[in-house]
């Protein structure tokens, strides 16, 4: 299963927001996705079970982890 740990890429990414239970990131350094790959552009990370995202496009996504997936809802 695919792990991405913050502190290991902290020199190329660039802190943008830290709520303490959720934190988001800009990637500056052509940091990998650690599923598909890809570089990535900007990176949300939680330790909350549940979290709404702000609207963006005039759509807001919502994220349920529950112990057998993670859910991601467009509203």
């Amino acid at each position: 299963m695919p792990r991405f740990d913050v502190h290991d890429h902290r020199h190329a990414l660039k802190q943008l927001k830290d709520t303490g239970a959720t934190s988001l990131w800009e990637n500056r350094n052509a940091v990998a996705c650690p599923v598909c790959d890809a570089e990535f552009d900007r990176l949300f990370t939680t330790r909350e079970t549940g979290t709404t995202f702000p609207e963006s496009d005039g759509a807001r996504f919502c994220l349920l982890r529950d112990e057998d997936a993670i859910h991601l809802f467009r509203h």
